[in-house]
């Protein structure tokens, strides 16, 4: 198909009628619910479109830099011809399954598995019967059955697979797994006690015995805990002084400033969501920890982000240009220092990013949240620095932030960074086996003040370059 069009000027007959050639092709092989994703240069082949606003879009701004192969609207790069994806699949009930309930990309938000334009699960995997991973296994059509069976965390993944396409009844256009997911945001939005909710289930599967309903609300919990959008809640002082953590897990006051951990000695409150009326004192301040380790090894369990998790290795043209934090000075300088570490192009390079904001948007209110956030820099440049690929870490409570003791809230992250230097076993999908995952932090991503309090270099005073140091040449005003 000639494309010489794309380079014509927006304002021309022949780029519009191009363009319009393009959305016939587009509509026909990738769309859904009539609109397609639009390949701008505003949108990226990100947002999602009717025709009319994508022709709009096309003639003022043109279409997305380097985009001749239109991967993203039906058209298949794997031989060397150009080929259009079959429309049998993009009209199958799966394909318009997901769309419905959007339970694919949940899975692919919550195991981290962004397949970044492209499906990453079926009918890339098919369920195979001669290994079992809590019944079933998933191995990529057209390749025999792996010659490692998944770990635990990798099982996980593909066992709610099995659960995302079961049907919530019989010709239902939802999964059992949606409703689940759906009714507890609710619970949650609505404060709902576990007892109240436990009834509320009992109605429904009286009222619908003919839906596959949990029974009771921790029948629910083990649905839905494996998605993995949970976080442990550490306790910490008032003073920042601590984290009830660890070996001083069970400590009642600071040992430092001797304040108490919980809000009022006298405070209670009844939780029954663990089942059972509890009393329960509420703590002063909590920590909110996503734990590292399952994360990066979800990378590993889709075969597209396996296989962009080697690209710095892989694909990438060294020419000596800067295009990727692989072409810097410091990951070189780190892989000469650690030719172990640098052996596996699997093992994960890491960014910290850390700064504090208001979360109420209101300058009058003095509260600051800081969250801690982690970046993987083996992904292409593309896709690195998208949102989707950023790693939540913590979120530090305010209301001021913690200054120079965010070292006592890092300890969690240091603690697994500790072991991921060591090595974690995981599975990877795209060879089929599973290897010693290893991760190193090289470098933290901060403003001049927090740089500070990572550092614990002042960057005020006499001294505040931290690069001159005791060179710094400064004058007091």
């Amino acid at each position: 198909m000639d494309r010489s069009w794309m380079k014509l000027s927006r304002v021309s007959n022949a780029y519009q009628n191009g363009v319009q050639t393009f959305l016939n092709f587009a509509f026909q092989n990738a769309s859904q619910e009539n609109m397609i994703l639009c390949p701008c240069k505003k949108c990226g082949n990100i947002y999602w479109h009717f025709r009319k606003v994508v022709y709009e879009h096309l003639i003022v701004d043109g279409f997305i830099r380097g985009y001749k192969k239109w991967i993203f609207h039906g058209e298949c790069t794997s031989s060397g011809t150009s080929s259009t994806i079959n429309p049998t699949y993009l009209d199958t009930d799966y394909h318009q399954y997901v769309r419905q309930d959007d339970m694919e990309d949940m899975l692919q938000d919550a195991f981290n598995m962004r397949s970044h334009g492209e499906q990453s699960f079926p009918p890339d995997f098919i369920i195979s019967e001669d290994c079992n991973i809590g019944g079933n296994v998933f191995c990529e059509t057209g390749t025999s059955a792996p010659n490692e069976e998944p770990n635990e965390e990798a099982a996980k993944f593909y066992n709610l697979l099995n659960e995302m396409n079961e049907e919530l009844y019989e010709g239902s256009k939802y999964s059992k797994l949606s409703f689940c997911i759906r009714l507890f945001h609710l619970k949650c939005l609505g404060g709902w006690t576990g007892n109240s909710f436990t009834m509320l289930l009992e109605f429904l599967r009286e009222m619908f015995p003919f839906a596959k309903i949990p029974q009771s609300c921790q029948d629910m919990k083990r649905l839905i805990k494996d998605l993995g959008l949970g976080y442990n809640k550490i306790h910490s002082c008032p003073n920042d002084c601590m984290l009830y953590w660890g070996d001083q897990k069970n400590q009642q006051s600071c040992h430092v400033c001797g304040k108490s951990r919980w809000m009022n000695s006298n405070t209670e409150y009844v939780n029954t969501d663990e089942g059972g009326a509890q009393l329960r004192k509420k703590p002063v301040k909590v920590l909110r920890y996503f734990p590292l380790i399952p994360r990066l090894q979800r990378l590993f369990m889709s075969s597209k982000t396996a296989e962009s998790m080697t690209w710095h290795n892989d694909q990438r043209t060294d020419d000596g240009l800067l295009r990727h934090p692989a072409d810097s000075l410091a990951w070189k300088s780190f892989d000469s220092k650690f030719p172990s570490f640098a052996s596996d192009p699997r093992n994960v390079r890491l960014g910290l990013v850390a700064d504090g904001f208001n979360p109420f948007k209101i300058m009058s209110t003095l509260y600051s949240t800081w969250p801690v956030v982690l970046v993987p820099y083996n992904l292409p440049p593309w896709i690195c620095m998208k949102q989707s690929s950023f790693i939540l870490s913590m979120i530090i409570p305010g209301e001021k932030g913690p200054g120079n003791d965010i070292d006592i809230y890092l300890q969690p992250l240091i603690e697994e960074l500790k072991q991921l230097w060591s090595g974690v076993e995981t599975y990877d999908v795209l060879r089929k086996e599973n290897f010693n995952l290893r991760a190193a932090l090289l470098w933290t991503i901060n403003d001049f003040p927090a740089y500070a309090n990572l550092s614990g270099w002042s960057t005020k005073g006499r001294y505040a370059c931290p690069c001159c140091a005791a060179q710094t040449c400064s004058k007091w005003l």
